[in-house]
């Protein structure tokens, strides 16, 4: 039984596409170019899925309009930077590595590298470094056990 109730919830957790029969246009070139830009926009409520995933009233919409300003005869670059204008870089599932994303886009793989290096001194250093005697003990610290052990 929980077997079927796995498959059954695995099934209902596959991405549907969000786009209704009625958004579609009959252009299979405009509706090509719908599509992928479609994937390449965030839905601004739902905020990890693209429109094209989305089944939000404002990706609904999102997805009209795009088809909208294609039919406009407007260009790929020219839709993304309508929505950009209004959203921010946000809207894009893929922000450009450029400007004060730059620093996004690579913060991790220096974090990566900084963490490295810390680590490798770490260990290098403790590599290098004389292991005492666990059982040594001063002079201080024998004359002080002498004098506990006489009492």
């Amino acid at each position: 039984m929980r077997r079927i109730a796995f498959i059954l919830m695995m099934l209902l957790a596959v991405p549907v596409a969000a786009v209704e029969p009625e958004e579609m246009l009959a252009d299979p070139v405009l509706e090509a170019r719908a599509q992928a830009l479609d994937h390449e926009l965030r839905c601004v409520k739902c905020q990890s899925e693209s429109i094209a995933s989305s089944n939000s009233d404002w990706a609904r919409d999102a997805r009209v309009l795009v088809r909208e300003l294609l039919t406009e005869g407007m260009s790929d670059e020219e839709v993304v930077d309508f929505f950009v204008a209004r959203y921010g870089d946000f809207v894009k599932m893929r922000p450009d590595a450029d400007g004060a994303n730059l620093i996004l886009w690579a913060s991790g793989p220096l974090m990566l590298l900084i963490a490295g290096g810390l680590a490798f001194a770490f260990l290098r250093g403790r590599a290098r470094a004389t292991p005492q005697q666990a059982g040594a003990l001063s002079e201080d610290e024998e004359a002080r056990l002498r004098r506990i052990l006489e009492e």
